[in-house]
């Protein structure tokens, strides 16, 4: 039985069984808040739990690092989609140690992709049309560092809504524990002269 079959089959049990029904919720996060974290699989059920998330408290966004690479790309995007018709009212981005994005290495992957049969001349012609393989397959040097920079970009993007809070956190993947790097609170403009 190949993985597909298995999960189809697995997937119809669920159905039939109704096992759904403990996973009922509304498409609006009951915590109002948005987290932006990393695709690691030792995170997919610790990260809820340590932050004491259950389903439907949280919009979560999981890519590779948990980077926001640039102000206009998918991520933020889903991040100003969540906050602006999801209400979601606060972001938090929670990095990982021991992050597979750390010290990536852009011609690793391009080796690789060329290993598994990429032709050399699509990796020129994506480099030709003006698109940096290189600032776009690299990581940071360390987690700090990447949390800090999508907190960054994401607290100063012109579509922010006034007021909203950008958490950055870092999660230790075995235990849980949550280290702080910036409270998104102290970060908020007071307005002056009221």
């Amino acid at each position: 039985m190949t993985s597909l079959q298995s999960i189809l089959e697995y997937n119809r049990e669920f159905v039939e069984e109704k096992k759904y029904e403990e996973f009922l919720t509304t498409k609006f996060p009951d915590k109002k808040m948005v987290v932006l974290t990393c695709m690691d699989t030792r995170l997919i059920d610790l990260l809820p739990r340590a932050m004491n998330l259950r389903n439907g408290d949280a919009k979560i966004i999981r890519n590779a690092g948990a980077i926001v690479t640039q102000p206009f790309g998918n991520i933020m995007r889903s991040i100003l989609v969540a906050l602006y018709e999801l209400n979601a009212k606060e972001v938090y981005v929670v990095g990982h140690h021991e992050c597979g994005m750390t010290g990536l290495n852009a011609s690793n992957i391009l080796e690789k992709a060329k290993a598994s049969g990429v032709a050399e001349n699509t990796v020129d012609t994506l480099r030709h049309s003006g698109i940096d393989l290189e600032r776009w397959l690299t990581g940071f040097d360390n987690v700090t560092q990447g949390v800090m920079k999508s907190v960054e970009i994401i607290k100063n993007h012109p579509l922010l809504p006034a007021g909203t809070p950008v958490h950055g956190l870092i999660i230790h993947p075995e235990t849980g524990k949550l280290d702080l790097l910036v409270d998104g609170y102290e970060n908020l403009k007071t307005p002056t002269g009221v």
